[in-house]
């Protein structure tokens, strides 16, 4: 069984985090200076097409390849690391357990009773693992434990496995991707209360994860199929331009956000590449007025009070505006450099740094 909550503690031995996208593989290594966390290495680069197909590894030895020459370049001598699956591959349930069980009875009924309900593949196909959250009393007046249930399909975990130890690296964990970038904003988390929920929306390459998280945990979780490069591609289609894999000319963009935005003399949001961006943009705001909307209707007193922008389309410029007037929902950009309070050595562009999130959430499992 793959373990995804294991390596609470810190390691004997430093480590460091690597998030691996359909778009690029990054690295983060960070210390523990006092109280105090340091980036001590930060690196990233570019994927070409072909390693990844429809969100999976289909090129390991490729990836292993590009994985090791990026090591190399950037002298990282470390071999423990902590990296992560998509949130897509993933399902996450929070299930109720009777609370008189003791540890092996709760662990057989969890993997091997309860699990079964939510799978939609064979048991034999899956990697479990779970962990206990906290204790209620149902409608019937008998206590019970809630617990987060985490499964993905075993040829999905083994393919990153299997990619990092050609490389000579040690997996000591591998969570999910949006387990990371709670862990790294966890803080900002702690000031909402237990009927308040903050929805977590990470603007990857080529989909958008959305959770909507209470109490820390994620209690709902989707993913819709626009990303960075639907966004690119709609915007260079409309504009007569070669497509590019790289979010470079997204992120030099401000996003429109009032009527008069929209007929300002610079011509921004006629031009039709503009005008084309926006349409994709509205469409992902009808996914995330969807998700939040099927979600109420199923939680009693639970109010919305904040959305979070994380991932590489996440900085873009009024972007968190744009969706606070649309859904009317209080919206901002992570900043995960000033929620961790970390200390670089490096410039980071704000607009670039809500795509760190998870990548300093992996590298916090590695701290000494």
């Amino acid at each position: 069984m793959l373990t995804f909550f294991k390596n609470l503690l810190p390691n004997k031995s430093q480590g460091f985090g690597m998030e691996i996208t359909p778009e690029r593989v990054n690295l983060a290594q960070i210390t523990k200076q006092g109280q105090n966390y340091r980036l001590a290495k930060f690196c990233t680069v570019d994927l070409p097409e072909g390693i990844f197909q429809e969100g999976k590894i289909v090129d390991s030895p490729a990836l292993s390849e590009i994985i090791q020459e990026m090591l190399t370049e950037y002298k990282i001598k470390e071999k423990r690391v902590a990296t992560g699956v998509p949130m897509r591959e993933a399902i996450i349930r929070i299930i109720p357990i009777p609370a008189q069980l003791d540890e092996q009875e709760m662990r057989d009924m969890v993997l091997n009773h309860e699990a079964s309900l939510y799978l939609p593949y064979p048991r034999e196909e899956v990697d479990l693992d779970y962990m206990k959250l906290g204790y209620f009393e149902d409608e019937d007046g008998i206590e019970k434990v809630q617990v987060l249930l985490v499964a993905t399909r075993r040829e999905v975990t083994n393919s990153y496995l299997d990619t990092l130890q050609q490389v000579g690296l040690q997996v000591d964990v591998i969570e999910i991707n949006s387990f990371a970038l709670i862990r790294t904003i966890r803080e900002q988390l702690r000031q909402f209360s237990s009927n308040e929920a903050a929805v977590l929306v990470d603007i990857q390459f080529d989909n958008t994860e959305i959770a909507i998280v209470v109490n820390g945990v994620p209690q709902f979780s989707r993913t819709v199929p626009i990303g960075t490069y639907q966004l690119q591609n709609a915007l260079s289609r409309a504009m007569n331009l070669p497509s590019s894999r790289s979010p470079d000319i997204l992120q030099g963009m401000t996003i429109p956000v009032t009527a008069f935005d929209s007929l300002s003399t610079t011509g921004a949001a006629i031009n039709p590449g503009m005008t084309a961006l926006m349409r994709v943009l509205g469409e992902l705001t009808d996914e995330l007025r969807r998700s939040i909307n099927f979600y109420l209707n199923q939680s009693e007193e639970l109010e919305i009070v904040q959305l979070l922008l994380a991932g590489p389309g996440g900085g873009l410029a009024q972007l968190d505006e744009f969706f606070t007037q649309r859904l009317s929902i209080p919206t901002m950009q992570i900043d995960p450099i000033a929620a961790l309070s970390l200390t670089v050595d490096q410039e980071i562009a704000s607009v670039q740094r809500p795509g760190l999130g998870t990548v300093l959430g992996l590298g916090l499992r590695e701290v000494v």
